[in-house]
């Protein structure tokens, strides 16, 4: 079985922000996206440089 969270909102993401994205996980792949526009681009990364992204910003 393959791990597959669906697309959900960044718990950094508010209300009253235009900053909203859209986190997916999967095995492979952690996709991010514009929650105003979830048709648009995604920006993919693989898992290890998704945790080195977090590390790097300090969650």
């Amino acid at each position: 079985m393959t791990r597959d969270t669906g697309w959900f909102k960044s718990s950094r993401s508010s209300g009253g922000s235009n900053g909203c994205v859209e986190l997916r996980f999967t095995d492979d792949v952690v996709r991010v996206r514009d929650s105003k526009n979830p048709h648009g681009p995604t920006f993919d990364f693989r898992p290890d440089a998704w945790a080195a992204f977090l590390a790097r910003v300090g969650r």
